[in-house]
């Protein structure tokens, strides 16, 4: 991961943000080739979930024919829309505070093992990352018990890694910034929505919140869309857009931030038919990432064990990735595809729903009255072909574009073995990137700067352009410029040669296989369409 972070930095993928000022924790910026991997999967996202959709072809796997639309929705909305979702009172997170460091963490994310010396065991917790952990431990625990090098074989690490909330109490755990036992609070609710006023006043009453998630945004427009685009159920929209959550401890690089992206659909489907779109849904964005070039090792899908679901879902299932910065074994959140039922819509017209409630219903306060009133709008949909009338079940699969880029990079991430000019075997960074998602498509080399190579490879470069995001690099050897780009993630590399000058073709050589073909001038811009496109 340290490998993978360094690289990101050094050729332009992600900075953190107020770098120069020591960053602000949490929030992190897209380099010149970052945000071109960031806007190729949202485009590809996009493609291949909404506007690329026929909705006169019944999709393999699916229950019917669909809908889908796209929406853009702003980020902050109306105060009462968070209050009838569930955030303003649900949306928290444990935290504890350590009373020696006065530094605060998320329960659920401080891992530790227990450390043994002599007749004396103790916990100690850690925020370092997986491969670090077992040695910040030992050092740590060595530490506490005033250990030199020497004595290290003395104290015993357990082999088990697990979070402190697993634990019956804290007494007995020393905290992560800590030197004494004890110093952590009791794990305390902690409201993630990021607060921001309205108007110029700034009262109690101009309170209103930086979305935490894009989906509501969706279901408040739910009767627009539906009014506007003649869609009929089932049908779909689709958001990609900004998101906030204040978490406690952003880490593990851009995995947990407090500002990230989101690639949501909403699908509004009939109550009978739910289940089996669920299931058509979470099988299909599993596919996608696998097409875009994720090994099938690498992913998981888990179903939640029915304590894990959220108040309002009847199912939902992750796709998770085996990030590199967590235990061997351990996969993390990648995609939530979750069944919520009519849970939303009814919620914007009726009022919060009680999650204690089964079947929900609305939730009343002291008085008997609805807690928080909903928009008092009918949201129900009617059948044409049949009269019925009823409150579509919703599914929604919901990608972090962040979380994917992260991924991706992972994955992409190789090192192997390839000979120099020399022949002599050298080690290769290379990022294998689906050319889809790689930021630069192909880089183009005039093989020296004479006989009139430069003048057809800066010809060639102008057309591409208009077409793809392409390099251009006169400098160094050859070879040299074959890894700089390798390491940049791009797929092929276009060489002008002395035999272009006579008979108009040049080398394409392909990232992955080190094949070299050649091809026409004329045709190069359909050879890359085809390569790119698969």
């Amino acid at each position: 991961m340290d490998k993978i972070v360094s690289l990101c930095k050094r050729r332009g993928f992600l900075f953190q943000s107020s770098e120069i000022y020591g960053g602000v924790q949490g929030f992190w910026d897209y380099g010149p080739l970052g945000v071109d991997l960031k806007r190729n999967l949202k485009e590809a996202w996009w493609q291949d979930m909404i506007c690329g959709h026929n909705e006169l072809k019944q999709p393999a796997g699916a229950p019917s024919t669909y809908e889908m639309v796209g929406l853009d929705c702003t980020i902050i909305m109306h105060p009462q829309v968070w209050k009838n979702s569930g955030h303003y009172d649900l949306f928290h997170d444990h935290m504890v505070d350590c009373r020696e460091s006065k530094k605060r963490y998320r329960f659920d994310q401080v891992r530790g093992r227990e450390v043994t010396y002599q007749d004396r065991t103790i916990f100690v917790s850690t925020l370092a990352e997986a491969e670090q952990e077992e040695d910040d431990i030992r050092r740590r625990g060595m530490k506490f018990f005033k250990l030199r090098n020497k004595d290290a074989d003395k104290i015993t690490v357990g082999g088990e890694s697990i979070t402190i909330d697993k634990l019956d109490n804290t007494d007995n755990v020393l905290g992560p910034d800590a030197k004494t036992l004890g110093t952590l609070t009791e794990p305390r609710e902690f409201n993630l929505m990021f607060k921001t006023t309205l108007g110029a006043l700034g009262g109690e009453d101009d309170v209103t919140f930086l979305r935490p998630e894009t989906a509501q945004g969706i279901f408040v427009n739910f009767k627009n869309v539906l009014d506007s685009s003649r869609v009929k159920v089932p049908f779909g929209i689709g958001q990609v857009g900004k998101s906030f959550r204040n978490e406690i401890t952003p880490r593990n690089f851009t995995f947990r931030s407090r500002e990230f992206e989101q690639m949501e659909i909403e699908f509004f489907c009939q109550p009978d038919q739910s289940q089996d779109w669920y299931r058509y849904w979470r099988d299909r964005r599993m596919n996608w990432y696998l097409s875009l070039g994720m090994g099938s090792e690498s992913l998981i899908m888990r179903e939640h064990d029915p304590e894990e679901l959220a108040h309002y879902s009847v199912g939902t299932a992750d796709i998770e990735y085996a990030f590199p910065f967590l235990p061997p074994g351990e996969f993390g959140e990648l995609e939530g595809i979750a069944h919520r039922g009519d849970f939303d819509l009814r919620s914007h017209m009726e009022g919060k729903l009680d999650p204690a409630t089964n079947p929900m219903t609305v939730e009343l306060n002291e008085h008997g009255k609805p807690k928080y009133r909903g928009s008092g709008k009918d949201l129900t949909y009617r059948d044409e072909a049949t009269n019925q009338k009823f409150i579509p079940h919703v599914i929604e699969p919901s990608a972090g574009a962040d979380r994917g880029v992260l991924a991706f990079l992972c994955e992409a991430y190789t090192e192997d073995q390839q000979p120099d000019e020399k022949g002599n075997l050298q080690t290769r960074t290379v990022m294998k990137l689906h050319p889809r998602l790689a930021p630069v498509k192909a880089a183009v080399f005039p093989l020296v700067k004479k006989d009139g190579m430069p003048e057809i490879a800066q010809d060639l470069y102008g057309e591409l352009k208009k077409h793809f995001n392409v390099f251009y690099d006169d400098k160094g050897a050859v070879g040299r410029r074959y890894r700089r780009q390798d390491e940049a993630g791009t797929p092929y590399c276009i060489t002008i040669d002395g035999d272009t000058v006579s008979d108009q073709t040049v080398t394409i050589r392909d990232r992955d296989s080190l094949e070299q073909i050649r091809v026409k001038l004329d045709d190069v811009v359909d050879t890359l369409t085809k390569k790119i496109d698969g």
